[in-house]
């Protein structure tokens, strides 16, 4: 079911220009312009544009924006700030989505192994079909791929609201009944709302 959120009041556009200035008042309005450009899209096009046209955001690391390290970012602080770090693009993908009417079920905030670069890092997962591997939305990458597909990613946990979750045959196995990570930011983005 779709949302509003994220979405930006007079009061607080007001506010955005006077903290963070015209810039970033400029990129919370192309973002609400653009985004409900995508309404009449198909679902497979509104993946594409979402995370072509969100992956243009600046990454920088939670350390250097935040001054803490593995901040969850909200999707409007993340466009007040203009930067922010891969979790960061993977919550702003997922609550940009929902606003566009899909179903947050099927939605996984993914880690994942990444094999060229070594480390750990977050992807966002659409479960839309059953039994095929998930599409991925990646803020290092501009195309959405199945992730049998990305030889460079290897799973570990899904999160959403409904639990923790491993994948097995494509399909989801939960772990967790909850991430308090998770529902740390939804709390937070309720207060937003």
């Amino acid at each position: 079911m779709a949302t509003s959120y994220p979405y930006f009041t007079k009061n607080e556009f007001f506010h955005i220009k006077k903290d963070y200035g015209v810039i970033a008042k400029n990129r919370v309005l192309d973002y609400q312009k653009t985004i409900s450009s995508y309404k009449a899209l198909s679902k497979e096009n509104q993946l594409l544009k979402v995370n072509f046209y969100l992956n243009q955001l600046l990454p920088q690391y939670d350390d250097i924006v935040q001054n803490k390290v593995d901040y969850w970012a909200s999707p409007k602080e993340f466009l007040m700030i203009g930067f922010g770090d891969c979790e960061d693009y993977v919550i702003i993908k997922y609550f940009t989505l929902i606003k566009l009417g899909f179903d947050k079920e099927k939605l996984f905030f993914t880690t994942v192994f990444e094999k060229h670069l070594r480390s750990y890092h977050m992807v966002l997962s659409y479960f839309d079909k059953n039994g095929k591997a998930p599409l991925i939305l990646d803020n290092l990458s501009f195309r959405v791929l199945r992730l049998d597909v990305r030889k460079d990613l290897k799973a570990d946990t899904f999160i959403n609201e409904s639990g923790v979750y491993r994948l097995k045959d494509n399909k989801l196995i939960k772990i967790e009944t909850h991430s308090p990570k998770f529902e740390e930011l939804h709390l937070r983005v309720k207060k937003e709302s």
